[in-house]
């Protein structure tokens, strides 16, 4: 991403409920993200949780909170578009509490044992502050933090920069901008980040193996062509190439941002 790029996107303001729009071509969540990718994030994410109080951070209409709650007594989420708040409180039971506010603004009464941030961080203009509030204000001791992101090496972008349709594998397409992604990570991108932050990785790895794109899963979603243990082997074999994922994702616990200098 280009530096005139990034400063323009600083600068803009934000309009939270328009980026959760579809845009010509282009869906904010597919039927793969939602059916698929959800059930295998909270596969590859149970092992690593903390008992106790969860906050979600992003947390759109509420598909992958409804996967959380059976986790979780105690959830909280934080939300900057108000139409999506507003589409989660009619799915979800009315204990999880909800907090309309940007990540930089929001105040929040607890720390938290677990703390969720999926394919939300390349959508943020400060990417390394808002996981420097986790990793200082919001994790408790002990607490874990799961943060995922699409992969910039998945096979199925890689192709699309082989066909013409994506200039580089990191490259933010004007899909992705008018849905407010502000870049795109690959792992060593990701840590750096998170360790910039002052968070400690105790675990990184990537999430199903994926050579099509989103729309052409959909497509097959709606066959008979691709078995449930199709699905499972795609998995299987994320955890085998994380950098050949749909998405990658960290496991990190509380840190210091000192540590190491």
């Amino acid at each position: 991403m280009s530096d005139s790029f990034e400063g323009a996107a600083m600068s803009e303001a934000r309009d939270f409920d328009r980026e959760t729009k579809d845009v010509e071509g282009h869906r904010y969540a597919y039927d793969f993200d939602l059916d698929v990718m959800h059930k295998y994030m909270v596969r590859a994410f149970a092992p690593f949780f903390r008992p106790g109080r969860l906050l979600e951070l992003g947390s759109f209409r509420g598909d992958f909170t409804r996967r959380l709650t059976p986790f979780f007594s105690d959830v909280t989420c934080i939300e900057a578009s108000g139409e999506a708040i507003a589409a989660a409180r009619g799915r979800l039971d009315p204990s999880v509490s909800f907090v309309h506010a940007t990540f930089d603004e929001a105040a929040l009464p607890h720390r938290y044992d677990t703390a969720i941030l999926t394919h939300v961080l390349e959508h943020l203009d400060d990417p390394v502050g808002v996981l420097g509030r986790v990793n200082d204000e919001w994790l408790s001791e002990g607490g874990r933090l799961f943060i995922a992101c699409p992969n910039a090496n998945a096979p199925s972008r890689q192709i699309a920069v082989k066909m013409g349709l994506i200039s580089h594998n990191t490259a933010v397409t004007e899909a992705e901008r008018q849905h407010g992604h502000r870049r795109t990570y690959t792992l060593d991108t990701l840590e750096r980040e998170a360790t910039e932050a002052g968070l400690r990785v105790i675990h990184r790895s990537g999430i199903f193996f994926k050579a099509l794109a989103n729309f052409q899963w959909d497509a097959l979603l709606k066959t008979d062509i691709v078995s449930p243990a199709y699905f499972d082997g795609c998995y299987e074999l994320g955890q085998v190439y994380p950098d050949l994922c749909s998405s990658i994702f960290l496991v990190c616990e509380k840190g210091s941002r000192n540590r190491g200098r």
